[in-house]
């Protein structure tokens, strides 16, 4: 797999602007999140807050803006309301005076056949005719909950260049994790010969037994071929109407060209990717930021991650003498941040998160507005944002109290929102910080 850099990084900048200006961005942000539990009972997935300040979503967003792709559309459906707030309080800058936009599509539900989106492909056609209006050359369909920088005009321009029916991203990642993914098989030019979505057991890359192939959930259409493969799909009574179940497998099966781009080494993200479905797996991607060298770096100013942000304070550190004083060790706090005479150890406060005196917390992510009270022991816990943890709380101690008071992970990750706390489930914000309260 040593070759795949050679379909990345060698157009001129000239070919790549014609191309992503005549592109539309779809991004799909319409799925329940199931598997992320708790932190989707009231929000979808990918308004779930990531990284100390942003949301899932910005990613894919900052994405597209560095990518010159500013017409996108966001796909909505579930529990949409904070990710519609964050979108139209922070992502309204575009210009639609020179054809930007951001538009905000929910499940159309037409009138001969009202349902839900019943998968990704049916997304896509239930907004099909909003899509042709706009009449783009190209189509990017993007998954609006994963983790990564990616320039998504290179992919245009070898989707272009190659002379491919439909272009897939792809990553690879070790076999025991394909099994949650789309996995491929390609050929030494890249052209995909077998597809298979979320198979028991992943056939791995021929050169390397312990990694498979898989895709990113990123897929590049011409509009003609997206609108013809969509509504051919829509009549067949035995589809699943999903981009990875149907769409790619018809099209491998079928020989038409179906390309797999590797997310390229040296992008943007350096090679980095991460599907946080779990909240196992995005406690783990959050832990990675605090690392010394962490493999996806937030504070890059060439590659910038945007999101939207109420106007904070800066965090503050409170020492109250002798026996106070706080002790940070491998641990970020956001803005409006306040931390009394504790220690935090490989933590990570989200924006205006407060903390009592003497309390210890190793491994926290304590989400947006969320309080730790007095002398509280946290090792391993997730809060959700606006719990108040009551003074003297412990948490992460006994695995068998925390399963029976919290939801425990498989992983040993202790998640805390504001119903096992027999608190409101709808919180009002302070009114120092606004926004919505997902």
């Amino acid at each position: 797999m040593d070759s795949q850099d050679t379909l990345a990084g060698r157009h001129s900048a000239r070919f790549v602007s014609r191309l992503t200006r005549d592109t539309l961005a779809l991004i799909l942000a319409g799925g329940k999140g199931s598997r992320l539990g708790p932190l989707t009972n009231w929000r979808a997935k990918p308004a779930v807050p990531f990284g100390g300040k942003f949301r899932i979503i910005d990613f894919a967003l900052s994405n597209c803006l560095h990518s010159s792709i500013r017409r996108i559309s966001v796909l909505t459906q579930y529990k949409s309301h904070s990710l519609i707030r964050h979108l139209v309080e922070g992502w309204n800058g575009l210009n639609n005076e020179y054809g930007e936009f951001l538009d905000l599509i929910p499940a159309q539900q037409w009138l001969e056949d009202e349902h839900w989106y019943l998968g990704t492909a049916d997304a896509v056609y239930q907004s099909l005719d909003i899509v042709e209006m706009h009449g783009p050359r190209f189509v990017l369909v993007l998954a609006g909950d994963h983790i990564y920088k990616m320039d998504y005009g290179e992919m245009l321009a070898t989707h272009v260049e190659m002379g491919a029916d439909l272009t897939v991203a792809c990553h690879v990642v070790p076999v025991d994790e394909a099994r949650e993914f789309g996995v491929m098989q390609v050929d030494p030019e890249y052209k995909v010969r077998g597809f298979q979505e979320k198979p028991a057991l992943p056939d791995p890359l021929p050169d390397d037994p312990d990694n498979a192939l898989v895709s990113m959930g990123i897929y590049v259409f011409s509009l003609e071929y997206l609108a013809r493969e969509l509504r051919r799909d829509a009549k067949m009574d035995d589809s699943s109407h999903d981009f990875g179940r149907d769409i790619i497998p018809h099209a491998v099966k079928r020989g038409h060209k179906v390309l797999a781009y590797p997310l390229p080494k040296d992008g943007p993200g350096t090679d980095y990717w991460r599907d946080v479905g779990t909240i196992d797996a995005y406690y783990a991607a959050n832990q990675e930021l605090l690392l010394a060298g962490p493999p996806l770096d937030l504070y890059e100013p060439e590659w910038p991650v945007y999101t939207y942000q109420c106007q904070l304070p800066p965090a503050k550190f409170v020492d109250h003498g002798p026996e106070g004083g706080c002790r940070m060790v491998d641990s970020m706090a956001s803005a409006g941040c306040e931390v009394a005479d504790s220690t935090l150890i490989k933590s990570l406060l989200f924006s205006g998160v407060k903390v009592e005196r003497h309390c210890h917390l190793d491994g926290v992510l304590a989400l947006p507005e969320s309080s730790v009270g007095e002398s509280c022991r946290l090792s391993n816990v997730l809060i959700d944002n606006g719990c108040h943890l009551p003074a003297g709380t412990v948490i992460g101690e006994n695995p068998e109290e925390d399963a029976e008071r919290y939801h425990r992970t498989e992983g040993g990750v202790v998640v805390v929102n504001r119903d096992m706390l027999g608190e409101d489930r709808y919180y009002k914000p302070a009114a120092l910080y606004g926004g919505p309260a997902a």
